[in-house]
């Protein structure tokens, strides 16, 4: 999936704009390559060849997943993205749907298994 298909997506799912779709889309999953393994980072980076060399380039050297709680990650990305945390949360949401249909249910279990479960209902949110 590309760039604009993933924008495409996550606005359709939620009630972002394109471009605030892309933003959140973005910095959800640099915040999520961050949080997983090396290993799970790469096949992440792989499903995605379009953001690839972004993802990997601004993902923290090192092997061991380090996943933050769903507050955290959305206060994170309401940061980076200037959204309300209301509007972070709407956002990424609708790119863990994403996500799921894209990658298909076993390879989106394996890379949300290195999260924590409340991960699973903000994912729902937008299914």
């Amino acid at each position: 999936m590309d760039q604009k298909a993933l924008a495409r997506a996550v606005a359709a799912r939620s009630r972002l704009s394109r471009e605030e779709s892309a933003d959140i889309a973005r910095a959800a999953l640099e915040a999520l390559a961050s949080q997983l393994s090396e290993g799970e980072a790469r096949r992440l980076a792989e499903d995605l060849p379009d953001l690839a060399d972004e993802l990997w380039a601004r993902r923290p050297r090192r092997t061991e997943a380090r996943p933050v709680r769903v507050h955290d990650f959305i206060k994170q990305l309401s940061q980076h993205t200037g959204l309300t945390e209301e509007d972070a949360r709407d956002g990424a949401a609708a790119v863990f749907a994403v996500l799921r249909e894209e990658l298909g249910e076993e390879d989106y279990r394996h890379l949300t298994g290195q999260l924590p479960d409340e991960y699973t209902a903000l994912a729902e949110a937008a299914s």
